[in-house]
């Protein structure tokens, strides 16, 4: 009787270049496909509402491919290591196959689980799928990790050329009698009271084949405007790939050989690299959505929170119309241009003067496509703790981010036609205040950067 091959998927929900699927077809025995909705390991970080959504959708259209190929998606749900354990168990599966992940938890969680499946006997494989270069493998001349980005780029692309990517399998043999699985609407992912997500279903269509058509439209329409136009919010340029390289619906392999063939593609291209930067620098400091990665920040002395002025951020009811517009895009869609990104982000730490973790804390649980390291990695870069970081003193001005990036004010009329014209805070003032609030962190020890 066959022995099944057990592949376990998470931020990885495609059929092509998928190499740990791929290494369990070629294994040539029956397949089990799980997916476990992961909430109780320890240190594992709960799904924000944006991205519960997200993932529900992307897991219904991975399963309606699976079983026009041949198999099933097993749903479970729990503590990962009793969970993959189970079900190893209860399909009689020999062999476990996954793809490799890079955040603190989720490392201590597969390492665990490796060692306690090998003890039994099972084989068990584990494969580089999410970055182009795995986070040991680039180095200082020292053999340290790089803490500056141009310099780490540079090594990434002195490094041999990313593998091409693996085809999507032709048909799947799924074993006669799959494990129990959840039903996916029980996992309760979508909202309901209220149903905040029109307009994330307006704007979004999660799944493997719509993540290949936008890939597919980007370069053929954007990507030769892509430097010209990406700064600009109302442009259209952007490529809107990163909640499919979030959730794997696309591999960073297929999007890196798609993008050198097409003409212009530096720039898009650089801009994988601050993905994988991001993901380099998380391996290294896995707890960097709550902590400083410059230390010495952490004498910065944060005034009281003002919970309305909090909130006026969080709703786009600031008066300052680019946040504004750029805060209720990223409430109805789930996303936001990175250019505003990084102006409502400067907004809320050095004008509001408000801790960046609150920040993060919202993008989070707002953003399709925020994930375990870019999300506190950009946010540390715009605080000026981070790696790489924009200095403290860099105060992003939004009416001259504005005037530059928006001048005819189709972006904030699009989204903030309505929003309050009365600042709640004066921008000179509160820039002063911030560079007051980082001498005191200079005085306190020296700031590198």
């Amino acid at each position: 009787m066959a022995s099944p091959s057990l592949v376990w998927l998470r931020d990885d929900l495609r059929l092509a270049d998928n190499p740990a699927l791929r290494a369990a077809i070629d294994r040539g025995e029956p397949l089990v496909v799980l997916f476990v909705l992961d909430e109780e390991s320890p240190g594992i970080r709960p799904l924000g509402g944006a991205a519960r959504w997200w993932l529900h959708h992307s897991l219904a259209s991975l399963d309606d491919a699976l079983r026009e190929l041949g198999a099933t998606l097993t749903l479970r749900r729990g503590p990962a290591e009793r969970i993959v354990r189970e079900t190893v168990a209860d399909s009689s599966a020999t062999a476990v196959f996954w793809n490799r992940r890079y955040g603190g938890a989720e490392r201590e969680v597969d390492t665990a689980l490796k060692a306690a499946l090998r003890a039994d006997g099972h084989e068990v494989t584990s494969f580089q799928a999410s970055l182009l270069h795995e986070p040991w493998t680039v180095k200082t001349g020292g053999g340290t990790h790089f803490s500056v980005f141009t310099p780490f780029w540079r090594a990434c692309l002195s490094l041999p050329t990313p593998r091409a990517p693996f085809p999507a399998p032709r048909s799947l043999a799924g074993v006669s009698q799959p494990p129990a699985s959840d039903d996916l609407v029980d996992w309760d992912l979508l909202p309901t009271r209220p149903d905040w997500a029109g307009g994330l279903r307006d704007a979004w269509e999660p799944g493997e084949p719509a993540a290949r058509t936008r890939l597919r439209t980007f370069l053929h329409d954007d990507i030769g405007s892509y430097d010209r136009a990406r700064d600009e919010p109302s442009a259209g340029a952007t490529s809107l790939l990163s909640p499919r390289l979030r959730w794997g619906e696309l591999s960073p392999f297929t999007v890196w050989h798609a993008a050198v063939e097409a003409d212009g593609a530096a720039g898009f291209l650089s801009e994988l690299g601050w993905r994988e930067f991001a993901w380099h620098t998380t391996f290294h400091a896995p707890d960097i959505a709550t902590k400083n990665l410059r230390r010495q920040y952490d004498a910065f002395p944060w005034p009281r929170l003002k919970p309305s002025e909090l909130e006026a951020w969080q709703r786009g009811d600031t008066g300052i119309p680019l946040v504004d517009a750029g805060m209720r895009e990223l409430w109805r869609t789930g996303f936001m241009h990175n250019r505003v990104r990084m102006v409502t982000a400067s907004f809320l730490v050095k004008n509001l003067l408000i801790d960046w973790r609150r920040g993060e804390e919202w993008f989070w649980d707002t953003l399709v496509d925020a994930d375990g390291a870019s999300n506190p990695f950009n946010w540390q870069w715009v605080a000026g703790s981070g790696a790489d970081a924009a200095p403290y003193f860099r105060v992003f001005n939004p009416e001259l981010q504005a005037k530059k990036f928006d001048p005819h004010g189709l972006y904030i009329s699009e989204w903030a036609s309505d929003a309050p014209t009365e600042p709640i805070v004066d921008l000179a003032a509160t820039r002063k205040a911030a560079l007051a609030a980082y001498e005191v962190v200079k005085r306190s020890s020296p700031v590198s950067g």
